[in-house]
This record gives structure tokens, C-alpha cells and sequence, in this order.
């Protein structure tokens, strides 16, 4: 019997901290990813604020997890998207953002930074084509 491997959209739209969205979607995309879907997170709204470097949590007494993020390649998610009207509208730009490596252990094949921005036709197609769309 063959596995059904379904697409996985992440839409990620709130702030990293203040809630408990943006922690609670990090581990569903790394639940997912483990059962060897096709999982795809999608940062757009406030929630581009999750992606980006330098974040700092001391003067919040939260812990920062926005390093797990870099580790979403090691999951074999190798489809992170930002959308770029969010971006702009934060003042941010892709500089602004960490860089998520993705390597294939059997090909060697290795991209240095996974994470794309795109714009609101792209995102439309991803979640046309997603099967299961999560809204966090």
C-alpha cells in the first residue's frame, strides 16, 4: 500500500511573541514535517516578524525561539515563503530575515537559504494548491 503524501500550507500571521500562535504553528509545521508530508509555511502580516534576525526576548522573560526556525531544513522543509507586501509594510525587507539552509543527505544537494519572498499572486497559488491550509 502506498503512503498519500498530502501539501501542507503554514500560514503564519501573528507577531512571535505575545501569544502563544507563532509557538504553537512552529511545532505543527515540525509534527507535520516528521510524517513526511509536503510542508510548505507561508510568513505573511505581523507574522514576517517571526523570520527575522537579531530578536531578543530579555527584557520580554520569554524564551526566544525563533532560532528553531534555521532548523526547519533539517526537517526537510525546503519551501519557506514571505510575503513581500507584509515586508514592506513592516519597513523590512529579505536582508532583514534569517536564512534557513536546506540540504538533501542522499543527493548532497544543499541550498543555502531556503526562504523566499513572494508576492500576493504567488501566495494564491500556494494555497490553491495546498490540500490542508493551517492559519496561525
Amino acid at each position: 500500500m502506498s503512503e498519500i503524501v498530502k501539501k501542507f500550507l503554514y500560514l503564519n500571521r501573528k507577531a512571535p511573541y505575545g501569544t502563544i500562535y507563532a509557538w504553537e504553528a512552529l511545532e505543527v509545521i515540525l509534527i507535520g514535517a516528521a510524517f513526511d508530508q509536503e510542508v510548505s509555511v507561508l510568513f505573511l502580516d505581523d507574522g514576517v516578524y517571526q523570520l527575522t534576525k537579531g530578536q531578543d526576548t530579555s527584557g520580554i522573560g520569554m524564551k526566544n525561539f525563533s532560532p528553531t526556525f534555521r532548523t526547519l531544513g533539517d526537517y526537510e522543509v525546503k519551501n519557506v515563503y514571505v510575503d513581500r507586501d507584509s515586508l514592506a509594510a513592516r519597513g523590512l525587507t529579505q536582508d532583514d530575515l534569517v536564512q534557513i539552509a536546506w540540504e538533501d543527505f542522499d543527493t548532497e544537494e544543499e541550498v543555502e537559504n531556503i526562504v523566499e519572498v513572494i508576492d500576493s499572486a504567488r501566495v494564491r497559488e500556494l494555497m490553491d494548491a495546498s490540500d490542508v491550509v493551517f492559519s496561525f
